[in-house]
């Protein structure tokens, strides 16, 4: 029996049969995993190894990209801290006051791309490392980014604080449909043509 006989007899679904010149059999992975156990207990070996290896250069390039985009949002940081002092400093103020004013423009792109400040997200994960950027997503990383850069701007045009809470949430909410859209067409097709060995 072939195949696509045996897909069209048993409704089968996660497994693919095409003809012609770039045809072949195509499953899901698990399906596959199964298969090759079947063929020979060495084939299996060989396809768990290889789909392990596959894994690992995959979350290699997730590492980098998602290192990358925090050390852009790093870098707009000071972008970002450069508009502050700049604009929103006086130079009466004390040194806590300085600080507080850091904190609260941070906070406002964190409210605006996080939905909290600082302190609650810390309050709420108060046994994790680090801070909420540090478990942001690829995305969320490069909105970050683009919404320093973004408030600097607003900041030194002079914007009031509720501009530069509205317009960095309308440019937040409009990025990261963006890059989902971009994402989920860029992921991989899950298949392996099962007579490739």
């Amino acid at each position: 029996m072939s195949p696509k006989k045996w897909i069209e007899a048993t409704d089968a679904i996660g497994i693919v049969s095409k003809a012609g010149r770039y045809g072949g059999t195509y499953a899901h992975s698990d399906i596959a995993m199964s298969f090759a156990a079947w063929i020979s207990p060495e084939f299996q070996l060989y396809i768990m190894k290889d789909s392990r290896r596959l894994k690992t250069d995959e979350n290699s390039r997730l590492s980098l990209n998602w290192n990358l985009n925090r050390e852009i949002s790093k870098l707009n940081y000071r972008i970002h801290t450069g508009a502050i002092k700049g604009n929103l400093i006086p130079p009466e103020l004390t040194s806590a006051q300085i600080a507080y004013t850091y904190a609260n423009e941070a906070d406002i792109l964190n409210v605006v791309l996080f939905g909290k400040t600082a302190r609650q997200w810390k309050d709420e994960n108060s046994t994790v490392k680090g801070n909420m950027w540090d478990g942001a997503t690829l995305n969320r990383l490069l909105a970050l980014a683009n919404l320093e850069s973004y408030n600097a701007i607003l900041i030194n045009q002079g914007r009031k604080q509720k501009e530069r809470m509205e317009l960095p949430r309308q440019l937040a909410v409009w990025q990261l449909q963006a890059l989902e859209t971009v994402s989920l067409n860029n992921l991989p097709k899950l298949g392996v043509d099962l007579h490739k060995g």
